[in-house]
């Protein structure tokens, strides 16, 4: 199956979300062929065409009109129905936003890097901009709080800006929640319908998982879009 946990929202537009699991690779290090097939199987799948971005764990958002842009960011935003936005990850936070009223959706790339520097709030911040008032947000599989470990200062560091993403494994060592501040910040943003896949990366071998496979990993995505009703 090419598209996972698919949900849907109408208003003026109908939008789409949906997670791709790891029967597709799309990640940067995969065969040019085997991303090309993975690319038209969601374009298949969604009926609309796919935008990559190019993933740098910072908090650049960028609006996109056409796919052929390929920016480098870890967030995309679009007014545009038949474009169909990817977040990739593979532990990181994909996170779906759209708000169905306005007509604009938007797929974030949430790592720890970006969490610290707020990229999440800023792409609702460009969200708001192009009309968007009443926002839903997904919450992808990502590597849990009892499983991302870090060192003890780089999450002091990290903590000292998003408190809620303080954690501990669960064999008792300094680690990160980057899904508790993802909600944090959504809900600072004034998020208030959050929908989350409860799945740990890390944990469960049916998702792309970096901590677990190291360079092995492949990346799933997140994946919204737009069509008319």
């Amino acid at each position: 199956m090419t598209l996972l946990l698919r949900d849907r929202l109408e208003g003026d537009l109908v939008i789409e979300v949906a997670f791709t699991g790891s029967t597709l690779d799309l990640g940067d290090r995969a065969d040019a062929e085997v991303r090309s097939r993975a690319l038209a199987a969601v374009s298949a799948a969604t009926g609309a065409e796919p935008v990559v971005m190019r993933q740098v764990h910072g908090a650049d958002v960028e609006v996109v009109e056409d796919a052929a842009a390929a920016p480098t960011c870890d967030a995309l935003v679009t007014t545009r129905p038949g474009l169909a936005l990817l977040a990739r990850a593979a532990d990181c936070v994909p996170v779906l936003l759209a708000d169905p009223a306005a007509g604009v959706v938007a797929a974030v790339h949430s790592g720890r890097p970006g969490l610290a520097a707020g990229v999440v709030p800023a792409t609702l911040r460009r969200m708001r901009r192009l009309g968007a008032e009443q926002v839903v947000a997904w919450v992808g599989p990502h590597v849990c709080g009892a499983c991302y470990e870090v060192p003890e200062a780089l999450r002091d560091e990290v903590a000292a800006l998003v408190p809620e993403a303080r954690s501990t494994t669960s064999w008792g060592t300094p680690a990160l929640d980057l899904g508790a501040g993802v909600r944090a910040q959504l809900a600072a943003a004034g998020v208030a319908t959050v929908h989350e896949v409860r799945v740990c990366t890390r944990e469960d071998a049916d998702w792309p998982s970096y901590r677990r496979d190291g360079d092995a990993a492949t990346r799933f995505a997140g994946v919204v879009w737009m069509s008319p009703r």
